[in-house]
């Protein structure tokens, strides 16, 4: 590859000079685990949609804030993701356990508006406590957002920051009194490199050093 630099003890890449797909090849495949949002959406009629997107994180807890990174077609117009939540100002994010990533990836497919992507994935859209956009029974976790801001990135993509206003959880999950949740009962996929995905199953504690620990 002629962008690739060799030196002897690296391989380095100007960022620059990188077609736009080498520059995601690298990302996605160095920027591990990503966790992966099943995103719910209506259109202005009502019709739900359901697609997930790895490019996907939380930002902030005060305000609470999601962002998602939504690519455009290659003609430039906006996926039913964006373009619905462009209508309507909301979305919900459902997090992906390893008990329904096959159905996950159902909502993959590029299925025509208005097609009901958790029908055909089986999944059951439960109607939203205070956004138009259902949530997702089967989700282990789902979080109810009002679009905070949108940032448009050139042609291709927006970031779209959302405003967490409402949680659902899967009784078993979730310690109430300590506000902790068990990561072994979440079970959440994450998204690595091509076609590769991971689990959370493999794990260890490493507490944060203090400075006491330093001086002592």
């Amino acid at each position: 590859m002629m962008d690739a630099i060799p030196t002897p003890d690296a391989v380095t890449f100007d960022f620059r000079t990188l077609s736009a797909r080498d520059r995601y090849k690298l990302m996605i495949g160095t920027v591990v685990p990503r966790p992966i949002a099943l995103v719910t959406t209506v259109d202005g009629e009502g019709r739900i949609n359901a697609a997930p997107f790895s490019f996907f994180n939380c930002l902030s807890a005060d305000p609470p804030i999601l962002a998602l990174g939504v690519e455009n077609f290659p003609d430039m117009s906006f996926k039913h993701t964006a373009h619905n939540i462009r209508q309507t100002e909301v979305f919900t994010v459902n997090i992906v356990s390893r008990a329904i990533a096959e159905a996950m990836h159902v909502c993959a497919v590029p299925f025509a508006p208005g097609h009901d992507e958790l029908q055909a994935a089986g999944l059951t859209a439960m109607p939203g406590a205070v956004v138009a956009s259902p949530w997702i029974k089967e989700a282990p976790a789902s979080f109810e957002c009002r679009r905070h801001v949108t940032l448009e990135l050139g042609k291709s993509r927006q970031i779209i920051l959302g405003e967490i206003v409402f949680a659902h959880y899967q009784r078993d999950i979730i310690d109430v009194d300590r506000m902790r949740i068990d990561p072994a009962k979440l079970d959440a996929i994450a998204r690595l490199g091509g076609d590769t995905c991971a689990t959370i199953r493999d794990r260890f504690e490493m507490p944060t050093p203090t400075l006491a620990d330093f001086e002592a």
